[in-house]
């Protein structure tokens, strides 16, 4: 059995909380077993400079963990003066996901900010913010339309990630951190609610994977991502 006691094709227990920003046109506290990260959906009439007279709209995203989301106290990258290449990297992919399933010319020549705090981190920070943004970005477009701002929704389908990994020779659906610090192979999966790719990152920590092993962790993140989409699904009504 794993540290939970979940069997290998099981998510950990996963929690989607909206309307917990007041000011916010949409917001998200998301919880994958002990990760939580809360997604805020801020909407500004205005797109970025190389966005300008397209005609289209922006959907991007920023990412950051709070001094204490670890076991050790981590310094602000603020107070460092930049972010680190790893919190660029998953902001990028937070928002290359969101667009995936937007229509920019629908959203019109305005942005939206998806910022994403980790409160606490235990193992899938990235693919947690990346089911929850979508949460968030759903509320934002649904406050446009009740305003009358929109009079079609941008949003042609769900998405969401999950995370993967082979442990002791054992594909694994949803690693926790002492399983992803364990692993020989890890992997992060963003699915469409159609059951298309939208990116696949593996790595072989340790040994390398075969194909066969590939097609076994991908099948897992399918049907991870599934039941996560039917999570958003009830979220969105309640």
């Amino acid at each position: 059995m794993r540290p939970s006691d979940r069997t290998p094709e099981l998510l950990r227990a996963v929690t989607i909380e909206t309307g917990v920003n007041r000011y916010a046109e949409g917001s998200c506290l998301i919880t994958f077993g002990h990760t939580r990260v809360l997604i805020t959906a801020s909407v500004e009439d205005r797109v970025p400079g190389f966005m300008r007279g397209r005609g289209q709209g922006w959907v991007t995203a920023e990412y950051g963990m709070l001094p204490r989301a670890t076991h050790t106290r981590g310094r602000r990258e603020a107070a460092e003066g930049k972010q680190s290449g790893r919190t660029q990297e998953i902001q990028r992919l937070i928002g290359r996901s969101l667009r995936s399933v937007f229509d920019l010319t629908l959203l019109g020549e305005r942005t939206i900010h998806l910022d994403c705090d980790v409160l606490q981190a235990d193992g899938g920070t990235r693919t947690a913010a990346i089911t929850g943004a979508f949460v968030a970005a759903h509320d934002a477009v649904s406050r446009l339309l009740a305003q009358g701002k929109l009079q079609l929704s941008p949003i042609r389908d769900h998405v969401a990630a999950i995370s993967v990994g082979i442990v002791a020779g054992t594909p694994l659906l949803d690693l926790a951190y002492t399983e992803d610090a364990a692993c020989d192979t890890d992997m992060n999966v963003v699915m469409t609610g159609a059951g298309h790719f939208v990116e696949v990152q593996g790595t072989a920590e340790g040994a390398a994977f075969s194909r066969q092993e590939m097609n076994a962790l991908l099948a897992l993140a399918e049907q991870g991502i599934s039941e996560l989409v039917a999570l958003q699904k009830i979220s969105l009504l309640n």
